[in-house]
């Protein structure tokens, strides 16, 4: 499936409206910091803005993938909120990928989900395996390049709603797989339009820039979280590449995990060959999508080897901002602050909204 006319339409018109306000980034009086900008999500939504509806797809491999959605697919909008409210056939549909060990729980999940909901559109969010609260069941994970998964649940949403527009979002890991995935399906995406924010196109660099500095803290928490999902599964983990409980409790650098785990699991030769194939930068040009690149350049994940030095396609919309650290982009003011990813996405897709 290409892209429509009326896509096409879409980007003509919503590119004239709504450049000046996307532009438009102020980070909030007081938390322009970086690390600020990164952290303070999780100070100010400490729990999710809805409780989403759940479903879980079998995968052709006999693993499963959970699903989020903003109300019953199959069923009448329970919100209150008019605007919201309606049969979910008719709605355009925005699909959210999460980050690396995100879940619904992290705060920009729920809240773009919730977001495009009020704004009246069904939102849906597929967890990469093993993101969902529970192991999967099979050795295999997920990865910056991982497409299939994606291609699976897209297909399905395209069986389930063959006529709604669809716009897709990836955040942080879950941008380098769009983007990875709209290259290799460049001529049949499935898709209408789709954004990717703050992704490490370049994975080797971003390995080095979280080592250092007090991006130290988010290696912790994120080698943790991935360390805990691979005690989960140790057994299956053993039998297909050998490693044992004791070593990944010793693993200290992402880099290691991918060496040890990543790599070796998803049939790569080691960690540079994973980063050399899976990162996202040589792979722009091929996305035929309209698609909208958003970078902060104070990203604490990263370093300026993430932003293109060549010469992007017309369909490709790149926005590089000064502040914002890493999924933060919070406005406002410290006392009042604000999500401003979820103002400006429901409102740079308008168009396609209005046009469902």
């Amino acid at each position: 499936m290409g892209v429509s006319l009326k896509a096409q339409h879409f980007i003509k018109a919503h590119k004239r409206s709504m450049d000046c306000f996307m532009t438009i980034f102020t980070a909030a009086a007081g938390l322009s910091n970086p690390h600020l900008q990164t952290l303070v999500p999780r100070f100010i939504r400490k729990q999710a803005l809805f409780d989403p509806q759940w479903q879980t797809l079998e995968t052709p491999d006999g693993d499963f993938l959970d699903l989020a959605w903003s109300e019953d697919p199959k069923g009448d909008s329970p919100n209150s909120d008019n605007k919201s409210r309606g049969d979910a056939n008719n709605k355009p549909i925005f699909v959210l990928f999460h980050g690396l060990e995100g879940s619904f729980e992290s705060p920009y999940a729920n809240g773009l989900m919730n977001a495009f909901a009020k704004d009246g559109w069904l939102s849906v969010m597929m967890h990469f395996r093993g993101c969902s609260g529970k192991p999967n069941r099979l050795a295999r994970a997920y990865h910056s390049g991982e497409v299939e998964d994606a291609r699976f649940f897209l297909r399905h949403l395209h069986a389930q709603f063959p006529n709604n527009p669809k716009v897709a979002v990836g955040i942080s890991l879950g941008g380098n797989m769009l983007a990875n995935y709209l290259a290799e399906y460049a001529d049949d995406p499935l898709l209408s339009a789709a954004t990717i924010v703050s992704a490490p196109f370049d994975l080797a660099c971003c390995s080095s820039r979280i080592e250092r500095g007090f991006s130290r803290l988010y290696k912790k928490y994120l080698l943790n979280s991935l360390k805990s999902n691979a005690l989960k599964k140790v057994k299956l983990l053993q039998e297909k590449i050998g490693i044992s409980a004791e070593t990944i409790k010793k693993i200290d650098k992402l880099y290691e995990f991918d060496e040890r785990i990543t790599a070796p699991l998803h049939g790569f030769k080691n960690a540079q060959d994973y980063y050399a194939q899976c990162s996202a930068l040589p792979k722009l040009n091929k996305i035929k999508l309209p698609t909208q690149i958003i970078h902060a350049k104070d990203d604490p994940f990263m370093t300026d080897d993430v932003i293109p030095k060549f010469v992007l396609p017309d369909n490709i919309d790149y926005r590089l901002f000064q502040k914002g650290g890493h999924v933060g982009f919070i406005t406002g003011s410290t006392l009042k602050p604000r999500f401003w990813l979820e103002e400006a996405l429901p409102a740079y897709y308008e168009s396609i909204q209005d046009s469902a």
